[in-house]
């Protein structure tokens, strides 16, 4: 395959970068100052101002909706492949990707509504999610069972008539905590003697329905990460009507799936962004302090340590890039290995190399007056979010194994 960015990716990183010299980059002490203002004020779950306006001019730059991969009314039809540089892109800040409408979970709820909704589900919830007017949550991970092995997650769907009865209890519900998220995505058990993968279903439920109760935001290393936060959230009797399933009863796995593999490209490429904002600021440390009588950068650990940055960056870019292609050319199944491996390498390279720009800030980088600890916070969740490290390794180990089992028939 060609490395090649299409032309309609290289306009789009253009001025995507133009966008963020102008307008991103220079505003980021501004939403600082008024994230600190929300928390002194003791409410940080607001829009923040400095987001909103930012909004307006991204939209009227033609720089809105592009993760969007099939067309909807005009709007969307970019690849894996055109999207994972532009993600890359947003990686950099951790709050930009709002400002284009391209923030988890977001994207991956629009995506989902768009392939597997009715048409009456998308003019109630997809089309306000792709005009910015609105926010959701995905509700999938539960406190008290492995939710890293989906058929155990117990929150009931069960059917009564002409509506769904919903009880259960959910966590790191990511978005719930924004108050213009309007809608819950819920994946529970519709039919535990089912086979089991298809005893899970996934509903749609307005986040006002009586019996949700969004009880706190969860902390992530010491983080809040308001304003859109993760969240526990309880539901408890809640009824919906029965036109709120997706796709039918017994398929949520199936929607699961079509709904994690572009998810996690999308979350591998901000983590190779972090990793190369973390690299600059690491070399730039290095260059301006002095120790022992000689610049860090002379320093021969440090040689090693940049090196390594680079080479480890560039090779789990060409691997994403490598499973965003198979998953346009041959879809997310063909690319199950390709999806695994780069859920394992991506993450686990930005963390090493934000971790050594930490050491070479000293004690500066575990403080909040640099972005890096934030950053550090964010990739190490990145390796459980979307399935953990070890079930994707799992899931690579079971493909090379049954590989050498086919040979030997």
């Amino acid at each position: 395959m060609s490395w090649d960015y299409s032309p309609k990716t290289r306009d789009l990183l253009e001025r995507l970068n133009g966008f963020f010299e102008q307008h991103i980059y220079p505003n980021e002490e501004r939403h600082a100052r008024e994230m600190d203002a929300m928390r002194r004020a003791g409410d940080p779950w607001q829009p923040v101002p400095v987001v909103d306006e930012l909004k307006i001019v991204a939209r009227k730059a033609g720089l809105w909706n592009m993760f969007l991969p099939h067309p909807y009314k005009g709007d969307g039809c970019i690849s894996n492949l055109d999207y994972a540089p532009l993600c890359e892109v947003m990686g950099r800040v951790t709050w930009s990707s709002e400002v284009f409408n391209c923030s988890a979970p977001d994207t991956g709820n629009m995506e989902t509504l768009e392939r597997y909704a009715s048409d009456a589900q998308k003019q109630r919830w997809l089309e306000p999610l792709l005009g910015g007017e609105i926010r959701s949550a995905f509700l999938m991970t539960e406190p008290a069972v492995a939710s890293s092995d989906a058929t155990n997650i117990q929150c009931s769907i069960r059917r009564e008539g002409d509506e769904y009865v919903i009880n259960g209890r959910k966590w790191f519900s990511s978005g719930a905590g924004s108050p213009r998220c309007k809608l819950f995505i819920v994946m529970g058990k519709t039919d535990p003697d089912a086979p089991r993968h298809a005893q899970q279903s996934m509903v749609l439920v307005p986040r006002d329905a009586p019996g949700v109760t969004v009880v706190r935001p969860l902390t992530v290393f010491g983080y809040d990460d308001a304003p859109h936060g993760h969240m526990e959230v309880t539901l408890e009797n809640v009824r919906v009507p029965v036109s709120s399933i997706l796709l039918g009863e017994g398929r949520g796995f199936e929607i699961a799936q079509g709904r994690l593999g572009p998810g996690r490209i999308h979350h591998c490429m901000r983590s190779i962004g972090a990793a190369e904002r973390a690299l600059e600021m690491m070399v730039d440390r290095l260059q301006q302090r002095t120790a022992f009588g000689k610049a860090l950068s002379e320093q021969s650990i440090w040689h090693e340590r940049i090196a390594e940055s680079r080479c480890m960056i560039d090779q789990a870019r060409l691997l994403t890039l490598k499973a965003a292609h198979m998953m346009d050319v041959a879809g997310n199944k063909a690319a199950k290995a390709e999806i695994a491996m780069i859920k394992v390498v991506a993450p686990n390279v930005s963390c090493k190399v934000v971790d050594w720009a930490i050491q070479a800030h000293g004690a500066a980088g575990v403080s909040a007056d640099f972005w890096l600890a934030e950053a550090y916070a964010h990739q190490r969740t990145v390796r459980i979010v979307d399935g953990p490290d070890e079930v994707h390794r799992n899931a690579i180990a079971k493909i090379e194994l049954a590989k050498r089992a086919a040979l030997r028939r």
